[in-house]
């Protein structure tokens, strides 16, 4: 299935290139829904954004970047940032701001596109060829932006821009909170369905197997966690945040096997509360790693003797794959029976019924262009328009997503508030640290939530 999307989005990305490309792309290509080939386009943009974004934070590159305008012309600059930093100059902030300009332009398309997008229900919208085609046009859109936003004086853009992206950065924590608890309810109801249907002891294994491996890595990342990240007489602050979440995780795993949590959720049960408790300890790990006292954060390397400047931030690495990943499963994933309890009925596509037909066949142009234009059906259809009656998703609060997906991994690489203009280190501050243990406190609040809401709410259709 994931390789007959990429072709698809292949063939989408090959109409940009002119008409030879398209034709070969096309031939090879399996048929999709427009909604999942367009997301998936979409998609791409954002991760090239992301690796760009990457490339200008590496060392090898500051240099070249301290030629770029908004750092020639610092009268205005050294006063706006000298104001928080004392000893800053432009010159050793140029990977931060070259970042920030980067996604200023990347989320501005993006909320762009959402004010267009709004109030758009069926593909025969006029905005429609603006949303599924013009490929060639939009990304040469962002290039230009990206390009355009170094001309930014510096004056107060970063100073402004930085809190623009904390909130937007936040925002779009809980949407990836939501994403993550829609998928361990699906994959706990995907495989205790296939077991209740074929009562195979493979699926009862796989069950357990899956549930007993991710607590086995979370009780070890515990572990690590008071080995590596407290003292015996000092970081009471990492030790009360380990333990307590240590304590919530143990609650919510105790409620989701309650007997009137059952009643109402037959299949919920000890595989969803590990796959939260194991992403709960991924994000104390994240948060005490961003603790700004070094006795408490000397890592997983410092104990051992090796230098961690040395090497990519490890905790800031798995951030940007779940990250990827999430995005991804936005992308991709088809809201599910659980998606209206989790909330995420908002955010993924929805099945509307929409059958494969001669009257809803959108051509991948073969006449090269931006395959915006939809026509009568040929050899060469490859996309087909699953959005005549009603829209699959909401095109607006999707490029509101991504916009705020884009601040999220601006405010990661610039370590949500200092700025740090290489890859050693992305993140040790305390406004880090904040964001990302509440974060945790609002996943197991929201997993929670999950569990209790059939019961508090009975009238309420939750399927």
């Amino acid at each position: 299935m994931g390789a007959a999307l990429g072709l698809c989005s292949a063939a989408q990305l090959a109409c940009c290139c002119g008409s030879a490309a398209c034709s070969l792309c096309c031939s090879a290509c399996p048929s999709c829904r427009n909604s999942t080939s367009t997301r998936i386009m979409y998609a791409v943009m954002l991760l090239l954004g992301t690796i760009a974004a990457c490339i200008t934070l590496s060392p090898g590159l500051q240099d070249a970047l301290k030629k770029v305008p908004f750092c020639s012309s610092n009268d205005s600059s050294a006063l706006s940032f000298k104001n928080l930093y004392p000893t800053w100059q432009c010159e050793s902030a140029v990977g931060y701001l070259a970042v920030y300009r980067l996604c200023f332009a990347l989320s501005a398309f993006f909320f762009l596109m959402a004010l267009i997008m709004i109030g758009v229900k069926t593909s025969k919208d006029p905005r429609a060829g603006i949303q599924n085609g013009f490929w060639a046009i939009k990304y040469l859109l962002v290039i230009g932006g990206m390009v355009g936003a170094f001309f930014i004086p510096e004056g107060s853009f970063g100073t402004t821009w930085m809190y623009f992206g904390m909130i937007g950065g936040f925002l779009f924590i809980i949407i990836q909170l939501i994403l993550i608890i829609d998928f361990a309810h699906s994959w706990a109801e995907s495989w205790v369905g296939n077991y209740e249907e074929t009562e195979s002891k493979t699926w009862y294994a796989a069950l357990l197997i899956f549930t007993l491996l991710n607590y086995a890595l979370a009780i070890t990342g515990i572990v690590l966690l008071f080995v590596f990240f407290t003292l015996p007489d000092d970081c009471a602050l990492n030790k009360f945040f380990i333990s307590f979440n240590l304590i919530l995780c143990v609650i919510v795993s105790v409620l989701s096997i309650l007997p009137s949590v059952q009643e109402t959720q037959p299949r919920s049960g000890l595989l969803q509360s590990s796959v939260v408790t194991l992403y709960v300890m991924y994000l104390t790990w994240s948060s005490v790693s961003s603790q700004p006292y070094k006795p408490c954060n000397h890592g997983f390397l410092g104990v051992t003797g090796m230098k961690s400047e040395s090497t990519f931030d490890s905790e800031s690495i798995v951030g940007l794959v779940i990250w990827m990943c999430c995005v991804l499963y936005s992308s991709l994933r088809t809201a599910s029976s659980s998606s209206k309890i989790t909330m995420s009925e908002h955010v993924l596509v929805k099945d509307n019924g929409a059958v494969r037909g001669q009257g809803n066949l959108s051509l991948v142009s073969n006449e090269g262009g931006d395959g915006g234009e939809s026509g009568h059906s040929s050899d060469n259809t490859k996309v087909w328009d699953n959005e005549e009656d009603t829209v699959a998703y909401s095109w607006s609060f999707f490029h509101v997503m991504f916009g705020l997906a884009t601040l999220y991994v601006m405010m990661t690489l610039t370590n949500w508030y200092s700025p740090n203009s290489t890859l050693e280190t992305l993140n040790a501050n305390e406004a880090s640290m904040w964001v990302k243990i509440i974060s945790s406190w609002l996943c197991l609040a929201l997993y929670a939530w999950t569990l209790v809401a059939p019961i508090l709410l009975p009238s309420r259709e939750f399927n």
